[in-house]
């Protein structure tokens, strides 16, 4: 994100200069120590020496120049190093800052950090550097944070999705629909202060259709949060079924490693275990969980709710049976009270065990037909049949892995709660509206919106939010 700035831009008034490590902790082949803030260029002439010119001084280098030197403390010689220079406001941060390249072992990047922070450095906070870009108006929160899901993404469609936040395409949609409030509620205020002339600034049928058409352009945000969500936290996939389906065996080969331990003595897992793979671009959040059925035993009773508590949250379920059973009359009822208590989550039926099975193909056929479910036989124990439903998993949730070409996806949910927040006010003006009810109850629920869909993109946010937002982040960036 390059950033156009003229010569006669405005100066930044810079805050104490801070210095972090900015490369991953461990030993490497080259490591970056930054800093940033006021006074940093004489803070590094004491302490870089660069070669061939004695008397170098940072403040008069150009900004993106790189200087080769050596570091020093009090002791003498620290390493090598090369010095890159960025001047105010042509920055991430817009403040001067340097950003110094040594060698990666762990005692090699403490020494130049340290001997920074003993000349008037500051260690940063976690994120702070990203703050100060956005503080500076460098970036927007909403950028801010595309940034630090950038950072965390596991999967290349979360990825895609935070470059394109990063990039601004849906702050700039926010700051339209921003303006547009702001013009209506603009409009209502006037009306405030001529309320004794009786002067309608703003025609109630136009508000009406403005707001509706705001409340559409809300709405398909908000509606856009659910696979905004499966891209950046996975699809939450629950393996349920009775004791000795063969959940802990598909986990381990769906992982493709022995993750969960298996027994053939039933009631085995006691807590649910979770984990993450990524098939055709799509990251699933995997879970094992203990099985489904009345017990005495008090952890594996407990073992059992908190199944339940998981089903209850998945975005997709894979109903485990044991297909070599002589009646599955008891897993068909099941599978159905699944479907009926559970509609918002996809649903996969796996007939394990296929291969004990001399009727197989016919079960499949027969458990497809009387649960209305997608059924694929598998046998965890021998995979076979998992490309099939590694197939069928993709088809569920078919359409994630091309989400990150859509310029406007939410997958945030602060900012999912904020757009709710905002449809709500909206909803509430246009009942006012259409009431014929006064001026200053329309205006104050449009206030409310604006501020809402101002807290998205930081045009409205308390030091509380940006403390929980940047908390978030790695120290160094």
């Amino acid at each position: 994100m390059k950033q156009t700035t003229t010569e006669t831009a405005p100066p930044i008034e810079q805050a104490e200069p801070i210095a972090a490590i900015a490369t991953p902790v461990g030993a490497g082949a080259l490591a970056v120590v930054r800093i940033s803030g006021r006074g940093i260029f004489e803070i590094a002439r004491k302490v870089f020496r660069k070669q061939g010119d004695p008397a170098f001084l940072f403040s008069r280098s150009k900004g993106y120049r790189a200087h080769f030197g050596s570091m020093h403390d009090r002791e003498g010689l620290i390493d090598e190093v090369i010095a890159l220079v960025f001047r105010s406001p042509n920055s991430f941060t817009m403040e001067d800052v340097i950003e110094f390249t040594c060698h990666g072992g762990p005692v090699v990047v403490k020494h130049v950090l340290q001997v920074l922070l003993d000349e008037g450095c500051r260690l940063a906070e976690p994120g702070e550097f990203t703050r100060r870009a956005f503080l500076n108006g460098r970036i927007d929160l909403l950028q801010a944070e595309a940034i630090g899901e950038m950072i965390h993404a596991l999967s290349e469609s979360a990825f895609r999705t935070a470059v394109t936040q990063m990039q601004g395409t849906l702050s700039k949609r926010l700051e339209s629909m921003r303006e547009r409030l702001l013009h209506s509620c603009a409009l209502l205020e006037l009306e405030l202060d001529f309320s004794e002339e009786d002067v309608e600034f703003q025609n109630r049928g136009e508000l009406d259709e403005e707001l509706a058409s705001l409340h559409e352009e809300l709405q398909r945000l908000i509606d856009s949060y659910r696979n905004g969500r499966l891209l950046k936290e996975g699809v939450a996939t629950v393996i349920a079924g009775k004791p000795n389906a063969g959940k802990s065996t598909l986990l381990n080969a769906l992982l493709g490693e022995e993750r969960a331990i298996v027994s053939h003595t039933p009631g085995t897992t006691r807590d649910y275990i979770e984990e993450c793979f990524i098939h055709e671009k799509t990251l699933f959040r995997l879970t094992d969980t203990a099985g489904l059925r009345e017990t005495a035993e008090e952890i594996e009773h407990e073992g059992v709710i908190r199944s339940y508590r998981k089903i209850s949250r998945a975005d997709l379920i894979l109903y485990l049976l044991d297909s070599s059973e002589e009646n599955l009359s008891g897993e068909i009822s099941r599978i159905r009270q699944f479907r009926d208590e559970y509609p918002d989550a996809r649903m996969i039926v796996a007939a394990n065990k296929t291969d004990l099975a001399a009727d197989a193909s016919e079960r499949v056929q027969m458990l497809r037909r009387e649960t209305g479910c997608e059924v694929c036989g598998i046998s965890a124990a021998k995979g076979r049949g998992l490309e099939g439903l590694l197939h069928l998993m993709a088809s569920m949730v078919e359409g994630l892995d091309k989400l990150h070409d859509a310029s406007e996806l939410v997958t945030s949910l602060r900012h999912y709660e904020a757009l709710r927040n905002a449809s709500d006010s909206l909803d509430n003006a246009r009942l006012l509206v259409e009431g014929g009810e006064g001026t200053e109850l329309i205006a104050f629920e449009l206030r409310a919106a604006l501020d809402y869909v101002g807290e998205i993109t930081g045009k409205v946010v308390s030091e509380e939010i940006l403390n929980v937002i940047f908390e978030r982040f790695c120290i160094g960036k």
